[in-house]
């Protein structure tokens, strides 16, 4: 009976365990016109936040990807300077300075460039140490959700606020599920 009992709450944690361990959030690029230029897929990797990109449509060259601490992608097509700002600050939970090669830094939103070739197109994958789907005070669904931004520019991943990144020209929610309720 004893094995039983053991066995049975190995199961219940084992249950309740596994939703949380293959939870993704795929979500829909936009550029300021409302034209998608792509998808993200966002879930827990072994190194923090793993980020999936397949963009399209995008001008060729280097540009700066950031996750934002507001989960509004609100464009305004007339005024491109003012795209996205809705979105917000960068995602800093632990409050630090901007840039992967910052000593003290990086902000939690802080992601490498991404090259878009000659076509349009970009396919990356990456991982931020400093973030998390769910699960700690650095999950963006902890956070009530966030948005992902891509800048005109690539970021210098050094200056505060933004390292230079120009201009939001894409951007996507990171919706917090209305079912989740936190870790555990």
């Amino acid at each position: 009976m004893r094995k039983l009992v053991c066995l049975s709450a190995l199961v219940i944690a084992c249950i309740k365990l596994e939703p949380a361990a293959t939870a993704k959030d795929a979500i829909q690029i936009r550029n300021a016109k409302g034209e998608s230029v792509g998808t993200a897929i966002l879930y827990n990797g072994m190194h923090g936040l793993r980020v999936q990109l397949d963009l399209k449509n995008l001008p060729p060259g280097e540009h700066a990807v950031h996750i934002h601490q507001n989960p509004l992608c609100e464009a305004e097509a007339e005024t491109p300077d003012k795209a996205f700002k809705s979105a917000g600050q960068q995602f800093n939970p632990e409050n630090r300075k901007h840039g992967l090669n910052n000593n003290n830094g990086p902000h939690g939103g802080d992601l490498p460039n991404i090259m878009v070739g000659p076509d349009g197109a970009a396919h990356e994958q990456f991982d931020d140490a400093h973030a998390t789907l769910f699960g700690r005070s650095t999950g963006l669904w902890e956070n009530g959700g966030a948005a992902l931004v891509i800048h005109a520019k690539p970021d210098d991943m050094s200056t505060d606020p933004d390292g230079n990144a120009g201009e939001r020209i894409a951007c996507g929610v990171i919706a917090r599920p209305t079912n989740y309720t936190g870790s555990e």
